[in-house]
């Protein structure tokens, strides 16, 4: 695994005396969905290259090779990354600065802006539920179709980073509860990603939404599947084995 991911560009003394690194969150739900995808492929996970999209309030991605996680969206906190609920994900790092020095707002004051008050609920100012920002968006509301189009374009931009770290992509998976309940969010997601091999069957993602199945197009080169993520299946798994003192693998 390339340790680079996973370090922020700061001094390396941050890292060795306070561990401040990428840890990345929903490691359970990548590693399951990651397996079954393997699994429908019929091939060796150690031999593929998949790219996991957990999507739910919380929202990450990850870049899985060989079995590995090499790059996940989150960071230190889950505040990094994708556009969630109510967190902004990938900012100005300077943004909380500008904001203590122009508007004198507090840490606390900067730390529920960025965590509590951003992302879908911050850009539509309606509701930070996907469901709900829907409805909105039937109504003609366009700060809701807003917050849905960057949350999309942000999707679709780590799955192109992701495939070009990866050197290719075996398969493409959608989970959580937008993952794998929201047609419209695959749909835009993977749009215009047809050059890399990436093209969805829209007929399949609109009929088979809600359900564990494969909806890329007959022609696509990589696989895309929508796979219910089971978190509490490998948590269970792993206290078994750790029960009985063996190896857990990660």
């Amino acid at each position: 695994m390339p340790k680079h991911a996973f370090l922020y560009a700061i001094p390396q003394k941050y890292y060795t005396e306070y561990k401040i690194k990428r840890y990345g969150f929903h490691g359970t739900s990548h590693r399951y969905v990651s397996n079954e995808a393997a699994k429908k492929l019929g091939r060796d996970i150690k031999e593929l290259k998949i790219i996991t999209c957990h999507l739910g309030n919380g929202a990450s991605v990850a870049a899985i090779k060989n079995g590995i996680s090499v790059d996940t969206s989150m960071g230190l906190t889950p505040l990094e990354g994708l556009i969630m609920g109510t967190r902004g994900g990938d900012m100005d790092p300077a943004l909380p600065l500008f904001l203590m020095e122009n508007l004198s707002m507090s840490q606390k004051q900067i730390n529920d802006l960025l965590n509590k008050q951003s992302g879908i609920l911050g850009i539509s100012g309606k509701c930070n539920d996907m469901r709900e920002l829907h409805d909105f968006i039937a109504q003609g509301d366009k700060d809701s179709m807003l917050a849905l189009q960057m949350y999309c374009y942000r999707l679709k931009k780590y799955i192109g980073s992701y495939t070009a770290a990866l050197g290719g992509l075996d398969a493409l998976v959608f989970t959580g509860g937008i993952g794998e309940n929201d047609e419209f969010v695959r749909e835009h997601a993977t749009d215009g990603l047809e050059w890399m091999g990436i093209k969805l069957d829209k007929k399949l993602n609109l009929e088979l939404n809600k359900k564990e199945a494969k909806i890329s197009a007959s022609d696509s080169k990589v696989p895309i599947f929508i796979i219910p993520t089971n978190e509490e299946l490998v948590i269970a798994l792993d206290t078994e084995k750790i029960i009985r003192g063996q190896a857990v693998d990660y």
